[in-house]
């Protein structure tokens, strides 16, 4: 997920309904989970990738 950041990605989970998992590995200081959601359309919403996006700026400052 480049849109979000370097080393963000995307766990599909298709159990009771499609979900997905937004994340960052790439620190020493451990996995960040930057936003789960439920989807409901084809297409991740735009609120959903800003929301992860925040909070990977966040965490880039805290490493």
């Amino acid at each position: 997920m480049l849109n979000v950041g370097a080393g963000a990605y995307e766990i599909r989970i298709h159990v009771l309904g499609k979900w997905r998992v937004i994340y960052v590995a790439k620190f020493s200081s451990g996995i960040y989970v930057l936003h789960t959601f439920q989807m409901k359309t084809g297409k991740t919403a735009l609120a959903d990738i800003e929301m992860a996006k925040s909070r990977y700026k966040r965490i880039q400052v805290k490493k």
